[in-house]
C-alpha cells in the first residue's frame, strides 16, 4: 500500500469529513468538511476541478454535477423542510431524497419527473439503499423500516428496535433453492435484523456477545456472508445460509482499544479495518484521531479520513501496464509515474512524472509516450536536468487509440482501423514526410501493429 496523496484543507480543520468516491470508475471524490457549507470535487491524482456551494441548511435546491460536460444544474426540490438523505438509485438515473420531516422525493434525471411523497415516515429519514430492482428502503428516527417501489408506493413497513443506522440490500442464503436477486434489507444499531421482503412476518433478528460493544458497521460479501466490526475491537463473519444462522464461522481481536471503520473491496477480495493504532509505511507520518475508510469500485484507492479534517488516499492496486523495446522496459509503478531500465545493459531506472494517469505506454530508443482516449504525451529519455524529463509534445488523434510503436524518430499510432504516423519531435532534422496516415478497408480492424 502505497501513499498517493494527502488533503489538509484551513476550511475543514478540526472536524470529521464527508466524502463519497464516484461510482464505478472512482476517478472523482466529493468532498466536504462537516461544519463547511464548500463541497470540493477532486480527482483521484488531486487536480481541483471546482468548487460548488451545494445543498445548504434551510435550501429546497439540489444541485447536480454533470460529470461529462463539467457543468453544475440547480433543481427546486418543491420541498419546504430541509433534506436529510439523498442516494441515487444502482441502475436508473433515479435520486432519492428524504426530509428531517420523513417527506420524500424521487426526482427521474432523464425525464425530470418529481414524485413528492408526503408523509413516508413520521421523522427525520436518516439512511436507505436501493436494491437493485430499484426498491428503496429508507430508515427514520420514528424507529421504522419502509420498503417503497420506483414510484414512492410503500411496499412493506416494520418496526426495529432502536434507530436504524445502516442498511443494505442483498441476498440472504436460507436454503440451495433461493431465488436470485436483492431480497434483504440489513439494519444495525444494537443488533442486526434481517428483513425478507418476500416474507415480512418473518423477521431475523442477530444479538451479539455484550463485551463485543456497538455495531461499528458492517458488509455484505462473497455467498451470503457478514463481517461485522464493534466498537471494542472485535470484528466476526456470520453467514446467512439456514444451516449456519446464529453461528459465528470466524472472530478476532485484534484491535484492543477500538474499531472505527470497515471497508471491503471485491475487485482485490480484501477487507480494511480502521483502529486507532494504524500501521503505514515507513516515512509517512501516521494520521491521528482516525474517523473512516472508503474504498473506490476497482479496489485501486482507498481513502482514509481523520477526526482533525485530513484526508488519505492510499493506493492499493495499479493496472499491469507497460511496453517495451528491445531489452528496455516501461512500465507503470504508481498513477501518474513511469519508470523506464534496462537491466540487460544495466542502466540505471529512470522515474518519469506523467501529466494523467494513462491507459496504455509505449517506449522506443530515445523517447516514452502515455496516453488515454484520443491523447498522448511524449517524453524524451535524455533528462533536460538531472532527474528532469520534460514532455516534448501531446497529440490529440481522430479516434481512441488502441495500441503505439515508437522508434527513434517516428510514432505510429492504431485507432478505428487506422494508423497515424508522424515524428516524435520538431527537434528531429529530416526530409521525410512529417506525418502520414493510411487505412486497410479490406482487412479487418488490427489490434496490435510493429514499427522499425
Amino acid at each position: 500500500m502505497k501513499l498517493a496523496f494527502v488533503l489538509a484543507e484551513k476550511a475543514w480543520a478540526g472536524s470529521n469529513l464527508l466524502y463519497k468516491w464516484q461510482k464505478s470508475f472512482g476517478r472523482y471524490m466529493l468532498l466536504q468538511g462537516e461544519q463547511d457549507n464548500t463541497v470540493f470535487l477532486i480527482t483521484s491524482f488531486l487536480l481541483f476541478l471546482c468548487k460548488a456551494l451545494l445543498i445548504a441548511a434551510k435550501s429546497s435546491s439540489i444541485f447536480l454535477w454533470d460529470a461529462s460536460v463539467s457543468k453544475t444544474s440547480q433543481i427546486d426540490s418543491g420541498m419546504r423542510d430541509q433534506m436529510s438523505f439523498v442516494l441515487w438509485s444502482k441502475t436508473s438515473p433515479l435520486l432519492a431524497v428524504g426530509t428531517v420531516k420523513g417527506n420524500l422525493l424521487i426526482y427521474n434525471q432523464q425525464t425530470s419527473r418529481k414524485i413528492p411523497v408526503l408523509g413516508k415516515h413520521s421523522k427525520k429519514i436518516t439512511c436507505g439503499c436501493w436494491s437493485s430492482q430499484n426498491l428503496l428502503a429508507l430508515g427514520s428516527d420514528d424507529n421504522t423500516l419502509s420498503i417503497s417501489n420506483h414510484e414512492g408506493d410503500t411496499i412493506r413497513q416494520t418496526t426495529v428496535r432502536g434507530k436504524p443506522a445502516e442498511m443494505y440490500f442483498s441476498v440472504m442464503k436460507t436454503d440451495e433453492s433461493s431465488a436470485q436477486g436483492e431480497s434483504t434489507c440489513s439494519v444495525d444499531k444494537k443488533i442486526l435484523m434481517l428483513f425478507n421482503i418476500n416474507d415480512p412476518g418473518n423477521q431475523i433478528e442477530l444479538a451479539f456477545e455484550r463485551h463485543y460493544g456497538n455495531i461499528v458497521s458492517y458488509r455484505w460479501y462473497g455467498d451470503g456472508y457478514i463481517l461485522i466490526g464493534f466498537s471494542h475491537g472485535y470484528f466476526v463473519v456470520i453467514s446467512t445460509h439456514i444451516r449456519e444462522m446464529g453461528y459465528e464461522l470466524y472472530r478476532a481481536h485484534n484491535h484492543k482499544d477500538c474499531l472505527n471503520s470497515i471497508a471491503i473491496s471485491t475487485a482485490v477480495n480484501k477487507c480494511a479495518i480502521l483502529h486507532s493504532s494504524i500501521t503505514v509505511d515507513p516515512g509517512v507520518s501516521p494520521p491521528t484521531g482516525l474517523d473512516q475508510l472508503s474504498w473506490t469500485d476497482d479496489g485501486q484507492l482507498l481513502a482514509l479520513s481523520t477526526q482533525r479534517g485530513t484526508l488519505h488516499v492510499f493506493l492499493t492496486k495499479l493496472p499491469i501496464l507497460g511496453d517495451s523495446y528491445g531489452t528496455r522496459l516501461a512500465y507503470l509503478t504508481s498513477l501518474l509515474e513511469v519508470t523506464v531500465c534496462n537491466q540487460v545493459d544495466e542502466e540505471s531506472p529512470v522515474t518519469i512524472e506523467v501529466e494523467v494517469e494513462p491507459t496504455f505506454i509505449a517506449v522506443g530508443p530515445c523517447h516514452v509516450a502515455v496516453g488515454m482516449n484520443n491523447r498522448a504525451w511524449f517524453y524524451a529519455l535524455a533528462d533536460q536536468e538531472p532527474g528532469v524529463y520534460i514532455c516534448l509534445k501531446d497529440i490529440e488523434y481522430l479516434g481512441t487509440i488502441a495500441s503505439m510503436c515508437l522508434n527513434s524518430d517516428y510514432a505510429a499510432a492504431l485507432f478505428e482501423g487506422k494508423v497515424q504516423l508522424h515524428v516524435v519531435s520538431h527537434l528531429i532534422r529530416t526530409r521525410r514526410k512529417k506525418a502520414a496516415s493510411f487505412a486497410t478497408p479490406s482487412l479487418p480492424i488490427s489490434s496490435t501493429m510493429a514499427l522499425m
